[in-house]
């Protein structure tokens, strides 16, 4: 079929391996999310869900177990080649081939920057065995330049949840608890991964602009999410019905349209952020973290207020603290000697 291609768009009906060599040059994607085929039988899928098959497309293009390895060598090898110093890419796997993946990444110059688990609902029910119910998401980067990683796309450093805890932390764990889709009478591909899903990674990962790229396309749910995000989506699906019945709908997507639909992070930075410590600030964050102290304050709790006194975040006073107690201990090392 003839790509679908548009300012934002570029959705290929090819194999991704001569697909890249042939349209993608050196260099010059900004991020990668992909969810290759597992080899596991991904046409019998419908045995495990339990699903109406008659809603999901079909033209579902599985890899054979004995060519898997050599096959995400492959793709794997182009994705480093198309990465540009600095991006970032996600890989979705199961745990069946999982090894032939990091096998093929350990072949590359792109070094791993997490193994995130996302834990999601409908697991495989099971009698004989625990019920599978995750995935792994490998995220890794080409070195060579600043990596994008935006802290606080999705909420403040400084925003707390009811109980005082850090909802930027545990927004940014490594274990993901995200469910799947459930879509009752809608055309769906065999395994999309969900919008809430999408969203996350490409918040943090790129910016609005950059190019994403997804090597197997499937239901085009990284490329429709990348696009309603405002950022320019690449990709390649095998599949004539696959491509045929979803590449469409995502050419159909407003540039942005996700956007207002996206958290605003409370983000509040501190006065003095950014600025250098004199000798003063220096002595009298001693002083006064000594004076806390004794007063039966915890150190998290002395850093605390100091922050707020200070205008500084918790690092910076951190450090300060900690080079000040080093200047004192040489300076009185060096009036002994």
């Amino acid at each position: 079929m003839e790509p679908f291609i548009t300012p934002y768009l570029s959705l290929y009906n090819e194999d991704c391996i001569t697909g890249a060599q042939r349209c993608i040059p050196d260099e010059s994607v900004d991020l990668i999310i992909t969810d290759p085929p597992y080899g596991i039988e991904g046409g019998q899928l419908h045995r495990h869900y339990h699903r109406n098959e008659g809603f999901v497309v079909d033209g579902y293009v599985e890899i054979d177990r004995s060519e898997y390895l050599d096959f995400s060598h492959q793709w794997i090898k182009e994705a480093e080649r198309i990465l540009r110093p600095g991006g970032s890419a996600y890989i979705v796997s199961g745990y069946t081939n999982l090894y032939a993946i990091l096998d093929a990444l350990r072949h590359t110059s792109l070094t791993e920057i997490n193994h995130i688990i996302w834990k999601y609902n409908f697991g495989v029910y099971t009698k004989t065995k625990f019920v599978s119910s995750h995935y792994h998401i490998l995220f890794y980067t080409k070195p060579g330049d600043d990596r994008t990683f935006h802290q606080e796309c999705r909420f403040g450093t400084g925003e707390k949840d009811e109980w005082g805890g850090s909802l930027n932390y545990q927004d940014r764990e490594d274990v993901w608890i995200i469910n799947r889709e459930y879509k009752p009478g809608q055309v769906k591909n065999k395994n999309e991964l969900p919008t809430e899903l999408l969203v996350k990674m490409i918040q943090y990962a790129s910016s609005e602009g950059d190019l994403v790229a997804d090597l197997f396309l499937g239901g085009c749910s990284t490329a429709r999410v990348a696009v309603g995000l405002c950022r320019r989506a690449i990709g390649f699906e095998m599949s004539e019905a696959t491509f045929a019945a979803r590449a469409r709908n995502v050419s159909e997507v407003i540039p942005g349209s996700l956007l207002a639909d996206c958290r605003i992070p409370c983000i509040t930075k501190p006065n003095n952020q950014g600025k250098s410590w004199t000798k003063e600030e220096r002595d009298r964050l001693q002083m006064r973290f000594a004076t806390l102290r004794s007063q039966g304050k915890k150190i998290g709790e002395a850093e605390k207020i100091l922050m707020e006194e200070f205008g500084r975040g918790r690092f910076a006073i951190k450090n300060a603290r900690e080079q000040s107690e080093k200047s004192n201990q040489q300076s009185l090392y060096d009036y002994d000697t």
